[in-house]
């Protein structure tokens, strides 16, 4: 099956959606059938580079709040982000422009490694506070994820990979994408926002049904104690 991912580095509900999904995945058993594709997305394409301004003082003017009123609600995303295991540290976050981010994660896709390096973005984000919106972080994570920095530099000046990305953002707009995450299994169904386990698991099983896939079975014990014809083992 394959499942579309539209997000943002920086959309705390992303990270938790992503979680949220791959779980789903592992618990039915199709993991290992579902080509999972992420698509680029900006919350706010203005973000201007390397900004001191904290996340609750941007998002108090956005909303019209106040930086306290900001900080209370970012606690209760920190304890959702913990029900699935992820670590949220707003106080030292700052607002971040992702078209950058973006674009690497396309290069990433060409060379296999787009699932590590969105994993990679999303925990230094919300977790280690890092300023994706910088090209030498970006290089640093890219490299620690295995890619070439030589390869990873050119890839940031690179027209195609920006190209790419507003395609993504071009077709959100299409299919009437209007938050993120949003999730499209096998261009049929649509996920929108960071829902509970049990809603992802319902779409795809819904799919798997569709396209009479079955589980993976899950095993108990090792491969002991058993031949495979060329020889047995004891």
């Amino acid at each position: 099956m394959k499942i579309q991912v539209w997000s943002d580095y920086v959309c705390p509900f992303c990270y938790i959606g992503k979680r949220e999904l791959e779980m789903a995945l592992e618990e039915t058993g199709f993991a290992s059938q579902a080509e999972v594709e992420f698509k680029a997305y900006q919350l706010d394409p203005n973000t201007p580079v390397g900004t001191t301004e904290t996340i609750h003082d941007a998002l108090a003017k956005k909303y019209s709040a106040t930086p306290e009123a900001m900080k209370q609600q970012s606690e209760g995303i920190t304890a959702r982000a913990a029900e699935v295991g992820l670590e949220y540290h707003f106080d030292n976050m700052h607002p971040e422009n992702t078209f950058k981010a973006h674009r690497l994660a396309k290069y990433a896709a060409t060379v296999g490694k787009e699932k590590e390096l969105t994993e990679r973005l999303l925990k230094a984000y919300f977790t280690e506070n890092k300023r994706i919106g910088d090209e030498t972080v970006l290089v640093a994570l890219a490299k620690e994820v295995g890619l070439e920095e030589d390869a990873v530099k050119s890839a940031l000046q690179d027209e195609r990979f920006a190209a790419e990305t507003l395609v993504d953002m071009q077709e959100a707009q299409q299919i009437g994408v209007r938050g993120v995450p949003f999730f499209v299994i096998n261009d049929k169904y649509a996920v929108s926002g960071a829902q509970p386990n049990d809603v992802f698991t319902k779409a795809i099983q819904q799919v798997a049904e569709e396209e009479n896939l079955k589980p993976t079975l899950k095993m108990f014990g090792d491969d002991s104690a058993s031949c495979d014809g060329d020889n047995c083992k004891f």
